[in-house]
């Protein structure tokens, strides 16, 4: 059931609210005194959801590195220059055989290590593996230019791309477009990969096929513990000690109709139908959460971070290993692909700058992409802060900095200048996410991408929309992915101070509607505003507040972020 606002009543609350502050619209002027005029002042009060009267809102303040609790570090470590291993910028010949000699020294150093690239344009052909915690790639700042002629589609697919291989084919993955004569198998990176790959040696990656699934190494079965509190009770401590990184599951064992399913999206009687994967394999864990154990009193465990959800026992919770990389950390230089042809989505040739699997209290910082056709993708990341990216390029890009599998992660300051199917997105299993301070130049769509995603912020994010049609609308809270992963997104999905910017005039007769997913569920829209009046639609069940209305607070996660560390 959406959630709609009606245009003409909407308005006129709207003119009133102006007219009491003194701000009523006029329609005399040109566009931009028009403009003035119409805009409403900042609230003069927080909102609702920010009181202790309000409904459940999460606390997003623990996402980015080191749960957000410092700024994130000058990289550290023993340097090894690319230019001493036979590297030589600028000299349009292929620098692979320097950088890989550069990146075995490194790899073999005991200690924290610096792969540097000075400024200058290096030409690179392969993929360079992150393998290894305590590793760093810095170059000058964006003049340092990574730049890769070649797609990964030309690469030896690597061994731990099989499984996705085989899924595609067995399930005859084809991107089927009749009207553009498209009838073509999915590209195997399309949304996997990329020629900067930080990766655990001999991890599988993303789960596609059940004969590949091995059971969790269950370190301890969780037995009591409520949602948003930061103390769990355990059956055993045995194989628990205060420091370990660990990822707590819980799975949904009871079927279609499971209670889990419940509490990931409410009343399933106000959309459509959920999605078969999330209860055709119950082995395999629906809600993951990671979290450091800061202390041990008898059987009870305090967290880095807040329950994710209660520990009920019939969703099976439990503490289970993880392997995974740290203080892993890619800075200050510029990827650079070419304008590549583009024929259709999911059919990306591998034009792929970063991607993170299995990184903990990691960091990307000070980058540009051009032409990528994915910029940064990601899988199985927790802590990780992706700060002051830039993407660009004629190029249509699939993704251009992506959430996918990943918890406690901050996306700061991305600003996208291309054209992106997915410019921000929150992909399958994405939990606790932020995108901050972001500004979509192109064709904005904030995408939340279905697959048991649920409770991550887009967080004052600045979008820029294309001419609108006759009907004045524009689906901006996009709900992409596969039917069998649906709904859009679960409960406590929040978005808060959205500016809009629209091409067109404003107007006193006209207001803009903002489509949502109708099968988002319970999201909260906090502050969404702009250069013209708007209307939501976006539903079931949503928390609106303050429509166009700016924010008292302009950063939902900063407010929390401070209000936790009084």
């Amino acid at each position: 059931m959406k959630s709609y606002f009606k245009s003409l009543s909407l308005f006129f609350v709207i003119l009133l609210a102006a007219s009491v502050l003194g701000e009523a619209p006029v329609p005399e002027g040109d566009s931009s005194e028009k403009l003035e005029r119409l805009r409403l002042p900042h609230a003069t009060s927080l909102p609702r959801i920010l009181t202790d009267s309000a409904p459940y809102l999460p606390d997003f303040s623990y996402a980015g590195y080191k749960n957000g609790n410092t700024s994130l570090p000058s990289v550290d470590g023993k340097i090894f220059n690319v230019t001493d291993y036979g590297a030589i910028a600028d000299d349009e010949r292929d620098d692979t055989k320097g950088v890989l000699k550069a990146l075995k020294a490194a790899k073999a150093f005991d200690g924290p290590v610096v792969v540097k690239f000075p400024t200058g344009r290096f030409i690179l052909s392969e993929i360079l593996y992150i393998d290894r915690s305590d590793f760093a790639i810095q170059g000058d700042g964006t003049e340092t230019i990574l730049f890769y002629p070649r797609p990964m589609r030309l690469l030896k697919t690597p061994p731990h791309m099989t499984e996705l291989s085989e899924y595609l084919i067995l399930n005859d993955k084809r991107q089927r477009e009749p009207a553009n004569n498209i009838d073509l198998p999915f590209s195997l990176y399309a949304w996997t990969g990329g020629y900067l790959w930080a990766r655990v040696p001999g991890a599988r990656g993303k789960a596609y096929l059940k004969e590949y699934d091995r059971p969790s190494e269950v370190l301890a079965n969780v037995i009591g513990g409520v949602r948003g509190e930061l103390s769990v009770q355990v059956d055993d401590v045995r194989h628990l000690k205060v420091g370990d990184v660990v990822k707590l599951e819980w799975y949904n064992v009871q079927g279609e109709n499971g209670s889990l399913l419940t509490e990931l999206y409410g009343d399933r009687t106000r959309f459509s139908a959920i999605g078969s994967h999330h209860w055709t394999n119950p082995k395999r864990a629906l809600v993951t959460q990671v979290t450091k154990i800061l202390s041990l009193d008898g059987n009870h465990l305090q967290l880095a971070d807040p329950l994710l959800i209660d520990a009920n026992s019939d969703w099976e919770p439990k503490f289970v290993k993880w392997e995974h990389l740290k203080n892993i950390s890619l800075s200050d230089f510029t990827i650079e692909f070419p304008n590549g042809v583009y024929i259709a989505h999911h059919l990306e040739e591998g034009y792929n700058g970063i991607y993170l699997e299995g990184v903990y209290d990691g960091f990307i910082r000070n980058i540009h992409i051009i032409n990528a056709d994915s910029g940064i993708l990601t899988d199985d990341i927790a802590n990780v802060t992706l700060q002051d990216i830039t993407t660009s390029g004629a190029h249509r890009a699939h993704y251009t900095v992506h959430m996918g599998s990943v918890y406690n992660v901050l996306a700061k300051r991305v600003r996208v200048e291309n054209t992106a199917e997915h410019p921000l997105s929150f992909n399958t299993y994405a939990v606790k996410g932020v995108y901050k301070d972001c500004e979509v130049l192109s064709h904005p769509i904030l995408d939340q991408h279905s697959g048991a995603n649920h409770q991550n912020l887009f967080d004052n994010i600045r979008v820029h929309l294309p001419l609108l049609g006759e009907d004045r609308s524009y689906s901006l809270f996009g709900g992409g992915g596969a039917s069998y992963w649906k709904p859009s997104h679960g409960r406590f999905s929040t978005l808060y101070n959205i500016e809009v910017i629209t091409q067109e005039a404003p107007s006193t007769d006209s207001i803009v509607i903002l489509k949502g997913p109708f099968d988002g569920v319970q999201g909260r829209l906090i502050g969404i505003h702009g250069n013209s009046f708007f209307n939501l639609e976006y539903g079931p069940d949503p928390h609106i507040e303050q429509i166009n209305q700016k924010p008292l607070r302009a950063s939902l996660y900063d407010f929390q972020l401070a209000r936790r560390q009084k």
